[in-house]
């Protein structure tokens, strides 16, 4: 039977893929709790800014502020997401805690998964090349990719580069980008174009039928701002700052 959505992975298993990703979301939302939203301190300056400038309403300014701290922490769920995907395709397997992200049965091939190109510093850089020429030591026939889900070009070239001031080569250490990796993983050219473009007929598919409460799902963090409000009169913007800097001289009359 004809896939509906790609070819390299089976329907079930990219709507599960979907469906661990929809876990995460729901769990970033639930955290961010007036405590969690003010727990590196809210830059009030800048949503008043952000609120005259962009002609927002307050509350669209907190809400938004809110999704920023959801997106931050919903990055690495992103490249767990490829991670799966990728995993999925006959002939691969993710790795579970074991040093690599995505390995070929065969120990043909290592690869460690980045959801952007910019996400090391030199250090974190340095140890990832160290890691991958170790793989290719141990697995004489293996190649190991530094993959770049979203990555200024399209490349597979070898990796090397000066790193804190070291030369670093491999002839079987390479570096390579998304969306040449997915080709090569699954032999199809434009891999991770096509499921670019299946992605918001699957994820429509997906929350036809996923159960999820509403309520529960939503963060807590505007409910809780709004009490304060209830009884102190203050605007949105005035009851954050006001609990966010009551201490600051002059603060404290608002």
């Amino acid at each position: 039977m004809k896939n509906k959505y790609v070819e390299f992975i089976s329907d079930e298993h990219l709507l599960n893929c979907i469906s661990n990703l929809h876990k995460s979301y729901v769990k970033a939302k639930e955290k961010i709790s007036k405590k969690k939203l003010y727990s590196n301190k809210v830059d009030t300056i800048k949503l008043t800014f952000d609120s005259k400038f962009n002609n927002l309403n307050q509350e669209k300014i907190i809400e938004a502020e809110i999704l920023r701290q959801v997106d931050k922490s919903i990055n690495n769920s992103i490249g767990t997401f490829h991670e799966e995907v990728l995993g999925g395709i006959s002939g691969y397997e993710k790795g579970n805690l074991s040093g690599f992200d995505i390995k070929a049965n065969d120990d043909t091939l290592f690869a460690d998964i980045k959801n952007k190109h910019n996400t090391m510093n030199s250090s974190s850089a340095e140890a990832l090349f160290q890691k991958l020429a170790r793989y290719a030591d141990d697995y004489k026939k293996a190649k190991c990719y530094w993959v770049q889900i979203l990555a200024k070009n399209s490349f597979s070239e070898h990796w090397v580069g000066d790193i804190n001031g070291k030369e670093y080569s491999h002839s079987r250490v390479f570096k390579i980008s998304g969306d040449q990796f997915y080709s090569l993983l699954t032999g199809r050219e434009k891999a991770l174009y096509e499921l670019y473009k299946a992605l918001p007929i699957a994820i429509d598919d997906f929350l036809i039928t996923a159960k999820t409460d509403k309520q529960n799902n939503d963060n807590s963090a505007i409910s809780e701002i709004k009490e304060g409000i209830e009884n102190s009169e203050r605007t949105i913007l005035d009851q954050i700052t006001f609990e966010n800097y009551s201490y600051y001289l002059g603060f404290d009359e608002l």
